[in-house]
């Protein structure tokens, strides 16, 4: 093969392993060009999307130049929406999803998220998180997960792939080989999960195998370094974690998708391209890479980078060809999927499945129920953590808007964190003075992982013993207040759902 076809060639197998995004509703021109010349796959974020309708005419767009892309998108539904990040997702979380423990629940309302993103051509999600939430500190899991019991998260993991992919939309198990045990946020720096082997294999691969056993064709490398199997390298970078562990003892054989590669754990020490070129070596089929760093110069920096690689003898030429051969399965294999679900029934979950799964995880302590419903419309105090990069962009969440609807006249304002730390917000007089004579709703979000949160609900709970506080993140308030009402989850659903009972419903 003469050097400019063989050079040509690894251009091409380079771009094929890469899953960029991209800014704009519409295909950009550059990255038109590169699905002709070899693109296998492109990744959507919020700031792609306004409707499922426009979303549709952009997938045709970028299809136009290949009817095998992947177009994948980070949609957990809960707190972590893509495709709802306007509105707040109608469909409640994981935490939600485990809280009731109704695998068929769980099955029904990713088959409805299936639909939804089938209609709009998406073909892979970065769903469901299969992390254990053992660590209730940890500062990026959360309510993204389906719980802290491993057989709870195992079996809803292994339902939300079955309704997903019944609906013709791929899944993606991630964040491997578990995330929930860390106390780092990977978007930052490199977290450490410290168990042993025997502690891994009990705590955080069930999932991971119930995964497999369910017929998920891609997993998500996690950004964590786990020294009972690498001491060196995180997760992505590991040829011990990648190949020995999920290829070898997990019998995992489809595609394995970096947690998107910009991110501090790795860029801090290797840089993008560096983390890029260790990432495919150690057994990674296809980078994630656009959430932050969308621009063209990027695509073009990390294709410079392993073909360079491959050049220098630093990649193997065959591991590269392997990783784009995989691509391509997945990419046929998913095509085919898609196109048989569409041609089948819709699943008889029947509309609003998301808002009954949300009604269904609410939990009311006992003093709430004696205190409700509500008998004149209430002030609404919402506190406001800092969302973290999984989130993105702040989604609408709390209950303020939805009560407002039912109760006309409630009135609310919104703290944050930040504002309460730096003493520019005096809590008693935006919250205390405008609920008196009134009824008075405090809304949480994690109360508990934040200082300044679990204090100021101690703080108005001690001056208004009648205050009803709605904790719409990780329970761990429970008897912070006489009168609590728990959500499982911020999503829009759980807000309405929270509302409801608020308001009066028939039951709770």
């Amino acid at each position: 093969m003469g050097t400019s076809k063989h050079s040509s060639e690894l251009r091409r197998l380079a771009l094929s392993v890469l899953q960029p995004g991209f800014v704009g509703t519409e295909a950009p021109d550059w990255v038109l060009r590169d699905i002709g010349d070899g693109l296998a796959s492109v990744v959507l974020f919020s700031r792609n999307i306004v409707s499922t309708e426009q979303v549709a005419r952009l997938t045709e767009q970028l299809r136009a130049e290949n009817p095998e892309l992947i177009v994948a998108i980070d949609e957990e539904a809960g707190d972590v929406t893509r495709i709802e990040s306007a509105t707040g997702s109608s469909r409640p979380g994981n935490f939600a999803l485990g809280t009731v423990d109704d695998t068929d629940l769980t099955e029904a309302v990713a088959a409805d998220l299936g639909r939804q993103l089938r209609t709009a051509g998406v073909s892979l999600d970065y769903a469901p998180s299969a992390d254990v939430n053992s660590n209730p500190d940890n500062p990026i899991i959360g309510v993204r997960s389906f719980g802290s019991a491993p057989d709870v998260v195992s079996r809803h993991t292994a339902a939300w792939i079955r309704g997903l992919q019944s609906s013709g939309v791929a899944a993606c198990a991630k964040h491997f080989p578990g995330h929930g045990d860390v106390a780092v946020d990977s978007h930052h720096d490199l977290p450490a999960y410290g168990a042993g082997p025997d502690e891994i294999a009990a705590q955080a691969l069930p999932p991971f195998r119930a995964a497999v056993a369910a017929g998920v064709r891609a997993v998500m490398s996690g950004h964590l370094l786990v020294p009972a199997y690498d001491p060196d390298l995180p997760a992505t970078l590991s040829r011990r974690i990648l190949h020995d562990l999920l290829r070898d003892e997990l019998g995992f054989d489809g595609l394995v998708v970096s947690d998107a590669i910009e991110m501090g754990a790795v860029t801090r020490r290797y840089g993008i391209d560096g983390a890029t070129v260790k990432a495919v070596a150690a057994g990674v089929d296809a980078i994630c890479v656009g959430g932050e760093s969308a621009e063209e110069a990027t695509t073009a920096l990390l294709v410079k980078a392993l073909v360079a690689a491959v050049t220098d003898g630093e990649l193997p030429e065959e591991r590269l060809a392997d990783a784009a051969g995989r691509v391509r399965e997945f990419a046929a294999w998913s095509a085919g999927l898609r196109a048989g679900a569409s041609a089948s029934p819709a699943p008889a979950a029947g509309e609003g499945i998301g808002q009954v799964a949300a009604r269904r995880a609410v939990r009311v302590t006992g003093a709430a129920r004696e205190a409700l419903p509500l008998t004149a419309p209430p002030h609404v105090v919402e506190l406001a953590p800092v969302t973290n990069m999984a989130i993105g962009k702040e989604t609408p969440w709390g209950v303020a808007g939805p009560l407002r609807e039912r109760l006309p006249g409630t009135t609310s304002v919104r703290v944050r964190g930040q504002a309460l730390e730096e003493g520019t917000v005096a809590l008693e007089s935006c919250a205390l003075e405008p609920a008196a004579g009134r009824p008075l709703v405090v809304v949480a979000r994690d109360a508990a992982r934040h200082t300044w949160m679990s204090r100021a609900v101690t703080g108005l709970t001690a001056a208004r013993p009648d205050a009803i506080v709605v904790e719409m993140g990780l329970p761990g308030t429970d008897g912070a207040a006489a009168a609590q009402i728990f959500t499982h989850g911020a999503s829009a659903a759980s807000g309405v759902a929270a509302a409801e009972i608020l308001a009066g419903a028939d039951a709770f």
